[in-house]
């Protein structure tokens, strides 16, 4: 049988590349301290939902300006719960877009609900122009991806959501400290959504998330779905799931929670840099960046000309250049059996999965390298 933990030798190809978008052993290079952290923890033995996790979600919701969080096992079971909580039901329907990553789409359906797509714009983002279209007698709530920290359009987007009254759900798995107009992703709609897996900017040693929200009924529901449905240590209110953030993992959100602004006004400037010295080439498409909005760059996207062999060429020559993501989720196997999406259905989305590459940009990428990797796609268009 083949093996299916395709993991193991990504990691192994990840180390052949000078410049990286994995910057794990940079970042946690003061890894003894939390160890020191780790040994409390091992002395008290609060492992599940212990004091670290309750330290952890009060400070994450002070520094984003929400009312509470909630910690959760992952970013993928932060959007599973968001569904659940809000009891939507098997066969209702949620509005998102099909350029995203799988987990989105996973929760959706493992919530019972159908995916109803909507094509992205040339911002990455769901487009709110083409969502009230889209509404039928069967949605109950539209699930927005931030894509790589930049924000939707929510305004237009909460308009809609309150004439035909539908739940708003924001997936800020990629969006940590982004914001819009001095609102923190995850503030905009009923529930928002977060990651700490190891890639994203705010991470852990591990799998993790968390959900941010303002209505203190659904924050009092969320922490009794996320722990079996516990009220006490014999009772349950409900059947919930097993979905607690570790107390080990909030050790080190903990830890490096106060480097989060360091870290993402450090990509914000390469993510500049970058910009500056790549617009004017003209096989290069750079989507605006609006003045009132923070866009964290958890990833840097751009729209290319000659995509797979520019792609190519950069890892030639040690760059690790991405494919965010060669395809969208409606021509997936799974989406294409079980909802009948084709190819055509969305053209902006499979034009972005066409055109996209992704380059490091996170705040251990050196100015040398930045250069090196704006020299390189230069020769490439200019040769």
């Amino acid at each position: 049988m083949k093996n299916t933990n395709f993991l193991t030798q990504q990691y192994i190809q990840n180390k052949k590349f000078n410049i990286s978008h994995n910057y794990l052993s940079s970042q946690f290079n003061d890894y003894k301290k939390i160890f020191k952290k780790i040994e409390k923890l091992i002395k008290f033995n609060d492992y599940t939902l212990g004091f670290e996790v309750e330290k952890f979600e009060k400070k994450f919701a002070k520094l984003i300006n929400a009312k509470h969080c909630i910690g959760v096992g992952s970013g993928t079971d932060a959007i599973y719960l968001a569904l659940k909580v809000l009891d939507l039901k098997n066969g209702d329907e949620v509005i998102t877009t099909p350029y995203t990553f799988y987990a989105t789409i996973n929760a959706i359906v493992q919530a019972d609900c159908k995916p109803n797509f909507v094509d992205a714009g040339q911002d990455f983002n769901i487009n709110p122009d083409l969502i009230e279209k889209s509404i039928t007698k069967k949605t109950k709530a539209i699930l927005v991806v931030h894509w790589s920290g930049r924000i939707c359009d929510m305004k237009k987007i909460n308009q809609i959501a309150k004439k035909y009254k539908l739940f708003v759900i924001e997936d800020a798995c990629h969006a940590a400290l982004s914001f819009k107009k001095n609102k923190f992703a995850g503030n905009f709609g009923d529930i928002g959504c977060f990651s700490l897996h190891p890639l994203k900017n705010l991470n852990v040693w591990g799998d993790g998330g968390m959900i941010v929200t303002n209505n203190n009924k659904i924050n009092k529901k969320l922490k009794l779905i996320r722990n079996h449905g516990l009220v006490d240590r014999n009772n349950i209110k409900f059947f919930g799931v097993n979905s607690r953030l570790d107390t080990l993992q909030a050790i080190v959100a903990n830890h490096l929670l106060p480097k989060l602004k360091n870290i993402t006004f450090s990509r914000i400037k390469n993510a500049n840099y970058l910009d500056d010295n790549l617009k004017h080439i003209k096989q290069i498409y750079i989507p605006k960046r609006e003045k009132s909005s923070r866009e964290v760059f958890h990833l840097y996207c751009i729209q290319v000309k000659n995509r797979d062999k520019l792609a190519r060429f950069l890892i030639s020559k040690g760059i690790d250049a991405k494919k965010h993501y060669p395809i969208p989720m409606h021509l997936q196997k799974p989406s294409k059996q079980m909802f009948g999406y084709k190819k055509g259905d969305f053209p902006m989305a499979e034009k972005l999965s066409k055109d996209t590459l992704s380059l490091p940009v996170h705040e251990y990428v050196t100015k040398k390298q930045l250069d090196f990797i704006i020299k390189q796609i230069k020769l490439f268009y200019f040769k």
